[in-house]
């Protein structure tokens, strides 16, 4: 995965860039479905590598295949993203040893939500499917409506050209 984004900060050929993020998302999905959240691992699969692959591709028929070249250095951005990346990995230090069974979540709150459930092996699917079920609904109807909006949106630039398609 880091060699993908390595590959991505270098290319400048946007149809090498969506293969990249495509590939990206399903590397991700993969290492999702080692964590036990399947569910997770599913729409990242099917948002991440799928659909945004499909859509990144129709939009890119509409422009050039090659990024332009920046005017200047992009200095600030690249300050703004390290400063963001430093607090995160600050922030990150005080948590706790991943999969620590002494963790304050696995004392206090995931006895909660497993003391409902039965046969549900992973937490994260227990909360989606259970105690979410209406809000995951909703966020799917959030992404289909995006995704068809998109695809609208692609079909009228399209259809807008003239007669002789110029």
């Amino acid at each position: 995965m880091v060699l993908i984004v390595l590959a991505l900060i270098r290319t400048r050929n946007l149809f090498g860039v969506i293969v990249l993020s495509g590939a990206y998302s399903f590397l991700m999905a993969t290492v999702l479905v080692a964590l036990d959240a399947v569910d997770v691992a599913m729409t990242e699969a099917a948002v991440g590598a799928g659909v945004s692959t499909v859509l990144l591709l129709g939009a890119l028929r509409l422009c050039k295949s090659e990024e332009a070249k920046p005017a200047h250095r992009p200095w600030l951005p690249l300050a703004v993203a390290v400063s963001t990346g430093l607090l995160l990995a600050y922030g990150a230090m005080d948590l706790p040893d991943f999969a620590d069974p002494q963790a304050p979540i696995h004392q206090h709150v995931v006895p909660r939500y497993m003391e409902n459930e039965v046969d549900v092996p992973n937490v994260v699917t227990a909360v989606l499917a259970s105690f979410r079920g209406y809000d995951t609904l909703g966020e799917t109807t959030v992404v289909f409506t995006a995704g068809a909006g998109i695809i609208a949106l692609l079909r009228r630039r399209k259809s807008g050209r003239g007669a002789d398609g110029k």
